[in-house]
C-alpha cells in the first residue's frame, strides 16, 4: 500500500479501534482476504479529529527499483482457525531503523519470527536479501527474541563465549567495550542479574554481530524507563548505516526518537507503511498521539 493512502472513517456509533463485524462466511476475529486498497485493515478505527482523506503523494513507499533487505509478499501465517498475519505486503530498505508497531496480538512476533525463519509462512513468501529464510540468511540476520533464551548458570563471559564460537560476525571487542559502558559485571551469572541487565546483555550480543538484517522483539517491554533510554541508544549508536533495524513495540512513545520508517499492523494486516515523519507532516501530531488515537477503546 502507498504510504498516506486515505484514511476510511470511522463508522457512525462504532468506537474507535472497537471491532468490526466479520465480513459473510469470515470466522470473528478474522479479517477478509485483503483490505481495498487506500483504506485501514478491518477493525482499525482512524480517531475522528483526524480521519480527513490524506493525499498519496506522488511515487508510492519505498520507491521501486531496489533490492529490499525484507520483503514481504502476500505473507500469510494462519495457527488453526486464527490468521496471525493476513496477506501482509511489505519492502525494507537498507540503512533503515524500522519500527513495527500495533497492539498486543497484532501479528508482530510472527511476522519476525517468519523473517528468521523460525516459522514458515501459510501462503506467500517472506525473503530476506532476495532468498527464503534459510542457512544463508541466518549469517546475516540477528535476532533479538523476546524472552531471555540463556541458561540462568551462564556467566556473561560463557555468553559471550557462545556467541564468538556460534557466529562468524560477532565482534568481541565490540560487545567487551558496549558492555563496559553499561556496567555490566562480566564474571556474574545471568541468573543473578536483573532484568534490565538481562537485557542489556542480550542486546549488545545481538548487535555486536555486523548483520545486514537486525530483527529485535520488543527490546524494551518490561524494563524501567532509564533502561529503555540505555538500551535505546545502544541499538543506535552501535549498528553499521548500510545496515536494517526492524524493532517491535507496542511503546511508541519511547521509541519514536530513533525511528527513520514505521509499519502498523492491526488484527494481522498492514494498514500503513510510511517514513515516521508522515504523521508528523499530516496530522500535526507524534507517532504515539496518532496511535492512541487510532486505537483508543
Amino acid at each position: 500500500m502507498p504510504y498516506g493512502a486515505p484514511v476510511a472513517p470511522p463508522m457512525p456509533g462504532t468506537p474507535c479501534g472497537a471491532p468490526v463485524a466479520p465480513a459473510p462466511g469470515v470466522p470473528y476475529g478474522m479479517p477478509p482476504a485483503a483490505p481495498a486498497p487506500g483504506y485501514y485493515a478491518p477493525g482499525f478505527r482512524a480517531a475522528p479529529a483526524y480521519a480527513g482523506a490524506v493525499p498519496p503523494p506522488a511515487e508510492p513507499y519505498p520507491a521501486p527499483g531496489f533490492l529490499p533487505v525484507l520483503e514481504c509478499q502476500a505473507l500469510t501465517k494462519a495457527y488453526g482457525a486464527t490468521l496471525a498475519l493476513n496477506q501482509v505486503a511489505l519492502a525494507v530498505p537498507r540503512g533503515r531503523v524500522v519500527g513495527l508497531l500495533g497492539p498486543n496480538g497484532s501479528g508482530k512476533t510472527t511476522l519476525i519470527k517468519l523473517a528468521t525463519g523460525l516459522l514458515h509462512p501459510t501462503a506467500g513468501a517472506v525473503l530476506v536479501e532476495g532468498a527464503v529464510p534459510g542457512p544463508a540468511t541466518k549469517a546475516r540476520v540477528s535476532y533479538l527474541p523476546e524472552r531471555p533464551y540463556f541458561s540462568q548458570n551462564m556467566k556473561v563471559t560463557d555468553c559471550l563465549a557462545f556467541f564468538e564460537d556460534f557466529y562468524a560476525d560477532f565482534d568481541r571487542a565490540l560487545a567487551c567495550d558496549m558492555l563496559a559502558r553499561l556496567a555490566v559485571p562480566m564474571a556474574s551469572h545471568m541468573g543473578s542479574l536483573s532484568k534490565g541487565t538481562k537485557e542489556k546483555v542480550q542486546l549488545v550480543l545481538v548487535m555486536a554481530r555486523h548483520a545486514a538484517l537486525y530483527l529485535l522483539d520488543e527490546p524494551i517491554g518490561g524494563v524501567d524507563p532509564a533502561t529503555r533510554d540505555y538500551i535505546l541508544d545502544t541499538i543506535i549508536s552501535n549498528y553499521r548505516r548500510d545496515a536494517t533495524i526492524l524493532l517491535s513495540t507496542h511503546l511508541i512513545a519511547d521509541v519514536e526518537r530513533v525511528l527513520d520508517d514505521f509499519v502498523f499492523l492491526q488484527y494481522g494486516t498492514m494498514v500503513m507503511h510510511a517514513p515516521a515523519s508522515f504523521v508528523r507532516d499530516q496530522y500535526g501530531m507524534s507517532l504515539d498521539d496518532y496511535f492512541r488515537g487510532a486505537f483508543r477503546c
